[in-house]
C-alpha cells in the first residue's frame, strides 16, 4: 500500500491536541475563544472584554434597598502572536500521524506551550495576597494551608477549580516533606511513586518550569526598624506619598508593603479578616534626596460599599513595611482559583497562495490555532508555521495567592 501525505486537516487538530496537554499554567485559568473575529481575522491590538461578576452589599429587614447593577468587563488586548516554526522534505510528510506528531509537532508545540504560560505566570505582579518567606522553600503544608486561606478569606469559591502552580524546587520539596505522612496512603503513595504533589490540601498541585522569579527591591535597613512612614492620610484611592527612606531606595512592581492598622476585608460580609491588607507595588518608584517616595498599589483603598477593600484608610505616619528582605529573590509560585486569571484567543486569519492553510478552534477550549504550510519546490521542502493569537489578563486578583519559594 503506497504511503499517503499527512494532510494540514490532520496536522492542525493533532496541534491543538497536543497543545492543550503541554500547557501547565494556562489549561487551570479561564481561557475565553471569541469568535467574532472568525470571519476577517483578528489582528493584533484588537481586544475581548471578559465580564466580572457583579457584588452586593445586600440588607437586613423588610425595606427593600435597591443596589446598582455593576458589573464590569475587563478588556484582554490580544497583542501577543505565539508561534514556532519549521520546515521538513516531503518524504516525512508520508509519516503517520503519530509519529509526525513525536518527531515534529511535540517539540515545536512545547515551545509555543512555554511561551503562552510563561507569559501568564508573569502576572504574579498584578496578585497582592502572598505567604511564605521570601527566599526559602516551603517545606510544610502549612504554608500551602495559607495560602488557601488567604483565598478563602476573599471569598474564592471552594470547589475543584481551585489549582496551585509550583517550580521544581518546590514540588521536590513539598513532595519530600510529605513522604512520612501515614495518611491517606493512597494519595502519599501516588506521590511517592511520581515525585509530584497531585491533588492536596484543597488543589490540584502542577509542577512548571516556568515560574517567574522576582527580586525585591533595594533599600536600608530603615525600612525594618520601622522608620518609613506614610506621608499623610490617605482615604482613597492607589497613589501613596510615603517618607523615612534612604536616597535611592527603590520599590519595585510586584513587591508588597502593608500600613499598621489597615486591615483586609472579607468582599462579602465586609469583614475584617484579622490580616493587615497586603497591597502589590504596581509600578518602580524611587525614594528622591529627602526619603520620599510615592507609590502606586493595588487594590485601591475602598473604605466602604460593594467593592469594599479595607477597614479604614491609612493614617498620616502610619508604619510601612515590605514584605521580604532587600533585593531577594524568589520563585512567585501561584495558588489560584480559575477565574483569577484569564487568556483569550480569536482566528487569525488564513492566508492563500500557499500550499494549505487551516484553523482550527474549540470553545471548550477557549482556543484557536492556524497551521499554514507552503511548498518551496527548488528543495522540495515544506516550511510551516503555527500561529496562536493570545493575550492575558488578571481577572479578578483576590481570588489568587503568591507563595515564595
Amino acid at each position: 500500500m503506497s504511503n499517503t501525505l499527512l494532510t494540514i486537516s490532520q496536522i492542525t487538530n493533532e496541534a491543538l491536541a497536543v497543545l492543550e496537554n503541554q500547557l501547565m499554567f494556562t489549561k487551570h485559568v479561564t481561557r475565553e475563544y471569541d469568535d467574532q473575529f472568525a470571519r476577517d481575522g483578528a489582528k493584533i491590538g484588537q481586544t475581548v472584554n471578559v465580564r466580572k461578576p457583579a457584588r452586593f452589599e445586600g440588607r437586613r429587614g423588610p425595606t427593600i434597598n435597591v443596589e446598582g447593577f455593576n458589573e464590569t468587563s475587563v478588556p484582554v488586548t490580544l497583542d501577543t502572536q505565539y508561534g514556532c516554526d519549521v520546515s521538513f522534505t516531503t518524504k516525512e510528510l508520508t509519516l503517520d500521524i503519530d509519529s509526525f506528531s513525536d518527531r515534529v509537532l511535540k517539540p515545536q508545540i512545547a515551545t509555543v506551550a512555554n511561551m503562552i504560560d510563561r507569559d501568564g505566570m508573569e502576572l504574579y505582579k498584578d496578585i497582592y495576597n502572598h505567604v511564605g518567606t521570601p527566599g526559602t522553600t516551603p517545606n510544610t503544608n502549612l504554608t500551602y494551608l495559607m495560602a488557601g486561606v488567604k483565598m478563602d478569606n476573599e471569598a474564592a469559591p471552594v470547589d475543584d477549580q481551585r489549582c496551585c502552580v509550583i517550580n521544581p524546587l518546590a514540588q521536590a520539596t513539598i513532595s519530600n516533606a510529605n513522604l512520612t505522612l501515614q495518611n491517606p496512603a493512597k494519595t502519599i503513595s501516588d506521590q511517592y511513586h511520581s515525585g509530584r504533589m497531585g491533588r492536596a490540601l484543597g488543589f490540584k498541585f502542577e509542577m512548571d518550569q516556568n515560574v517567574v522569579s522576582h527580586t525585591i527591591g533595594t533599600y536600608a535597613a530603615n525600612v525594618a526598624g520601622g522608620a518609613v512612614l506614610a506621608n499623610g492620610a490617605v482615604s482613597s484611592g492607589s497613589s501613596i506619598a510615603l517618607d523615612g527612606w534612604t536616597s535611592a531606595d527603590q520599590l519595585k512592581a510586584g513587591d508588597i508593603i502593608t500600613f499598621a492598622g489597615v486591615y483586609a476585608v472579607n468582599p462579602q460580609n465586609r469583614q475584617s479578616t484579622g490580616e493587615l491588607r497586603q497591597f502589590v507595588v504596581t509600578a518602580n518608584a524611587t525614594a528622591n534626596g529627602s526619603g520620599d517616595m510615592t507609590v502606586s498599589v493595588s487594590p485601591a483603598l475602598v473604605t466602604s460599599g460593594q467593592n469594599q477593600t479595607v477597614t479604614g484608610g491609612i493614617a498620616d505616619n502610619a508604619v510601612v513595611s515590605v514584605f521580604g528582605a532587600s533585593n531577594t529573590a524568589t520563585p512567585q509560585n501561584l495558588a489560584f482559583h480559575k477565574d483569577a486569571f484569564t487568556f483569550a484567543c480569536a482566528d487569525l486569519e488564513l492566508p492563500s497562495g500557499v500550499w494549505m492553510a487551516k484553523r482550527v478552534t474549540s470553545k471548550r477550549l477557549g482556543m484557536s490555532m492556524r497551521v499554514v504550510k507552503a511548498y518551496d519546490i527548488t528543495n522540495d521542502r515544506a516550511p510551516m508555521r503555527i500561529d496562536v493569537l493570545g493575550g492575558w489578563k488578571t481577572l479578578r486578583p483576590e481570588l489568587a495567592a503568591r507563595i515564595s519559594g
